[in-house]
């Protein structure tokens, strides 16, 4: 760690934004530059959500040597609580970027968090009696780190700024330093190479899907001809098109063996499909069957065959355990 003057880190509300290019030149493309700062910045204000903090964002012109901006966190409330929090929004920022996809951005962090709270000027503060704020702090502090481990909004942006930087060559590394308001380093230059920018970036926007047994739907449109044609229904309230991948199913329903009316729902397993948007918000893209257990004519359920299967199968799976379990004692 680099600190002049033995100032303290929580001066530290600047941000340097350094792209090194492999010529001479100082350029930049215009639309990977406004690009890369539209997913820097959200990335700031995504983590100053998680604070509840309401901060201006200043920036300040570039300069030589590849393209440097500088980007000043100032708070709204004027407090000293307002001005580690400012700290902490820089720490957590610069963290995240430096941290691939594969890396827990949690374990990163939990130094610099240290560092701000072992800062010299944080200690002075517990002298002033502000010993139960600083700790609620950081308590807070704790829980939106775990928290933006998770977050994909910024884990979507982080990826859509190195996806930017990897497809224009000329930017041969991107760096990171945290500063006061004189632009003096308060920690050391933190660099990612080009041959590293992959690492940051998503391979797939699909999430982990939502799995629901016994979800009930009401029948609103069924299918009853071959093809791949989707059923509409309702489910938790909500009017979904869904595909009916159960193809036991199809066939009690395209033989007329099961026949639908006005209000007939079934009891199913449900699979929700989502992924991430470019904004990292999360999506539904689809609703899928894949096994009917009953279905109800006139509220009454009549048990499927294959969700008879199923039942058997947890029953005598339910009393391997216990038999397990008996012995055991």
């Amino acid at each position: 760690m680099t600190l002049e003057n033995n100032i303290s880190l929580l001066d530290g509300n600047t941000l340097e934004l350094h792209y090194w290019f492999d010529d001479k030149t100082h350029t930049m493309d215009a639309n990977v530059h406004n690009r890369c700062e539209y997913e820097f910045l959200g990335i700031i204000r995504e983590i100053a959500s998680a604070f509840n903090a309401e901060i201006i964002i200043e920036t300040e012109p570039l300069a030589d040597g590849g393209l440097r901006r500088w980007f000043k966190i100032i708070s709204k409330e004027e407090s000293k609580k307002a001005t580690i929090t400012t700290a902490l929004i820089v720490s957590l920022a610069t963290a995240i970027l430096i941290t691939p996809v594969t890396t827990s951005v949690s374990k990163i962090t939990e130094k610099l968090i240290e560092r701000v709270f072992e800062d010299k000027e944080i200690k002075e503060l517990e002298k002033e009696k502000l010993i139960l704020e600083i700790e609620k702090l950081k308590q807070e502090t704790q829980r939106n780190n775990l928290l933006l481990n998770q977050n994909y909004v910024v884990k979507k942006k982080r990826s859509n700024f190195y996806e930017a930087l990897d497809n224009y060559h000329k930017v041969d590394k991107v760096s990171f330093i945290i500063e006061n308001n004189d632009k003096i380093k308060l920690e050391d230059e933190k660099t990612v190479l080009r041959d590293k920018f992959k690492e940051y970036i998503l391979v797939s926007d699909d999430l982990e899907p939502i799995e629901i047994e016994n979800a009930i739907i009401e029948i609103i449109s069924p299918v009853l001809k071959k093809g791949n044609y989707k059923w509409l229904g309702v489910f938790d309230g909500i009017s979904i098109p869904f595909n009916m991948r159960s193809k036991e199913f199809k066939t009690l329903v395209q033989t007329g063996v099961v026949q639908f009316k006005n209000g007939t729902s079934i009891d199913c397993f449900l699979t929700i499909r989502k992924k991430v948007d470019n904004e990292g918000l999360e999506k539904i893209i689809g609703y899928d069957v894949m096994r009917v257990n009953n279905y109800f004519e006139n509220d009454k359920p009549i048990e499927t065959p294959e969700g008879k299967h199923f039942r058997q199968k947890i029953e005598a799976d339910e009393r391997q355990l216990n038999l397990f379990a008996d012995n055991t004692n």
